[in-house]
């Protein structure tokens, strides 16, 4: 973990981001003493639509009206 201060982190911010996006951490020190850390971002996984099939299934009274005792409770 390198560390760098606040004036060389304004001078320098695009090659210390290149220097995250290969995966090293950076901390930002000002007179000596650390205030910030520059880390990557970790990007979510690709979504794979349809991986869920057969997992759940929609029961067959799904749209069917809901009791009486129960509809109560969301018409007040």
């Amino acid at each position: 973990m390198a560390a760098v201060g606040v004036h060389e982190a304004k001078t320098n911010l695009s090659r210390l981001i290149r220097r995250v996006n290969s995966g090293e951490e950076i901390v930002i020190t000002r007179s000596g003493k650390p205030v910030a850390r520059l880390v990557g971002i970790e990007t979510p996984p690709d979504r794979v639509l349809g991986r869920d099939i057969g997992l759940f299934e929609v029961p067959s009274d799904f749209n069917d009206p809901l009791p009486d005792d129960l509809l109560g409770y969301f018409e007040g």
